[in-house]
C-alpha cells in the first residue's frame, strides 16, 4: 500500500493541534508528510519543518506558494491538512481545492458564513474531496451508539441532551501570551462564536450523528464571562430538532473543574445511551425498565459499527488520538476510491464533509442572532 503524501498548512512548533494531526496520521500507516507551511512567517515555519524533517525545499513561507509549487512536482502532495485559525481556512483550502488537491481541514469550517458559503462552491467546483474533522465521530462506542439509534434501539427519539464544559479561560490567559487563547477569543480570527464556534460545534455535530436528527431552531443565551473578551465562553441552548424531538446544549470554558468533558445524552421511546469523552470506551444503554447495561469497547455486545473503528483488545484505553485517526484512515480509505475512479458522493460514507461545515455554521450563525434577540427562538 503506497502512503498518501500530505502537506500541512498551520501546526508548527508551538501549535497543539498540528502535532494532534500530525499523530493521527500515521498512526494507520496511510500518510507520508512531505510538505509544509507551517507558520504565518517564514522564518518559524523553516523552524518547524526543520523539527519535523522535512526537506528544506518543501518548506513554503505561505499557503499560496505552496499549493502552486506542490501541484507542478511529478511527487507533489496528494492531500493536505488545514490546521491554522478559523478565517485561514477558506481561502487556504481554496489554494488546494482548485488544483485537484484534497483537503483535510480542522473546525468550525470558516470564520464567516459567507467565507463558508464560498467554500461550498470551491468544493463544487473542485474534484478533490473535502473532509472536516470532527474528530468525536471516528470513536468507536460513538459508532456503535450511532448505529444503535439508526437500528431502533431506542425508538423514536424524544430528548437529546449535550454538554461540553471545559475551564482553561476561567482566568483571562489570553492576555498572557497563551497563543490558542489569543486567536480564539479574537473575533477577527475565530468568527463570530467563541466557546459555541470552538467546543460547541463538535458537541451540535455529535448529537446529531449519534440521533440522526436535523436542528430545526435553536434559543441560545450566550455569556463573556472573562472581562473584556469580545466572545463568548459560556453557552445555554435550547434545541428543537424536525419531527418533534427536544434537546438541550451547554458549552463552557470557564466552568472550574471541567478539563474536556463532553458528554451526550440520547433517549427515545424505548431506551436511553449515555456516553462521556473522558471516558470514552464505555456505552451506557438503558432499555426502559429493564437494568442499565455497559457496552465496552470490543468487548460483549459490541457491533460492527465500532469493532471495525477498534485498534486494541477492550479494557486497553483508546480514545482522542485514535478517534482523530478512524477520520484520517477513513479520509485515506476515500482518497484512494476517487483516485481509483470513485465518485466523491459514493466515497464519503460518515465521513464529516461540507455539509456537516455548513450545519456548523448555520449553528454559529443562529446561536448569535438569538442571543442577540434575548434568546429568541432562531431558525437554524
Amino acid at each position: 500500500m503506497t502512503r498518501i503524501r500530505l502537506g500541512m498548512v498551520g501546526g508548527g512548533n508551538d501549535a497543539f493541534i498540528g502535532g494532534v494531526h500530525r499523530i493521527a496520521s500515521r498512526i494507520d500507516g496511510h500518510f507520508d508528510l512531505v510538505a509544509g507551511a507551517l507558520s504565518s512567517t517564514p522564518e518559524k515555519a523553516r523552524a518547524s519543518a526543520e523539527a519535523l524533517g522535512l526537506d528544506p525545499a518543501r518548506s513554503y513561507g505561505s499557503f499560496e506558494e505552496m499549493a502552486e509549487a506542490e501541484a507542478a512536482r511529478e511527487d507533489g502532495i496528494e492531500a493536505v491538512s488545514i490546521v491554522t485559525p478559523n478565517h485561514v481556512h477558506f481561502p487556504a483550502a481554496k489554494a488546494f481545492l482548485s488544483r485537484g488537491i484534497h483537503v483535510i481541514c480542522d473546525k468550525p469550517l470558516t470564520a464567516t458564513f459567507e467565507d463558508a458559503e464560498a467554500m461550498e462552491k470551491a468544493v463544487a467546483e473542485s474534484k478533490a474531496l473535502f473532509i472536516l474533522t470532527h474528530n468525536y465521530t471516528g470513536y468507536p462506542m460513538i459508532r456503535q451508539a450511532r448505529q444503535m439509534v439508526a437500528g431502533g434501539a431506542l425508538g423514536k427519539i424524544r430528548i437529546v441532551q449535550v454538554e461540553y464544559p471545559q475551564d482553561w479561560l476561567t482566568d483571562a490567559v489570553e492576555t498572557e501570551g497563551v497563543k490558542q487563547a489569543e486567536w480564539r477569543t479574537d473575533p477577527e480570527r475565530s468568527g463570530a462564536g467563541g466557546s459555541i464556534g470552538d467546543i460547541g460545534t463538535h458537541a451540535y455535530n455529535l448529537a446529531g450523528f449519534v440521533s440522526g436528527l436535523t436542528g430545526a431552531e435553536l434559543a441560545a443565551d450566550l455569556q463573556s464571562f472573562g472581562a473584556g473578551r469580545k466572545l463568548d465562553d459560556n453557552a445555554h441552548i435550547l434545541l428543537r430538532y424536525e419531527g418533534g424531538a427536544r434537546g438541550m446544549l451547554w458549552c463552557s470554558q470557564v466552568a472550574p473543574g471541567n478539563e474536556n468533558g463532553l458528554r451526550l445524552r440520547v433517549y427515545g421511546e424505548t431506551g436511553g445511551l449515555e456516553w462521556a469523552q473522558e471516558d470514552p470506551n464505555y456505552l451506557w444503554f438503558t432499555p426502559h425498565g429493564e437494568p442499565t447495561r455497559r457496552l465496552t469497547r470490543n468487548g460483549p455486545g459490541a457491533i460492527d459499527a465500532s469493532t471495525s473503528v477498534s485498534r486494541i483488545p477492550s479494557g486497553h484505553p483508546e480514545g482522542y488520538l485514535e478517534g482523530f485517526a478512524t477520520i484520517y484512515t477513513e479520509a485515506a480509505e476515500a482518497i484512494r476510491a476517487v483516485q481509483g475512479g470513485a465518485s466523491r458522493e459514493a466515497v464519503m460514507g460518515v465521513l464529516p464533509g461540507i455539509a456537516a461545515g455548513l450545519e456548523g455554521m448555520a449553528f454559529i450563525r443562529a446561536c448569535v442572532a438569538s442571543a442577540g434577540d434575548n434568546a429568541a427562538w432562531t431558525k437554524l
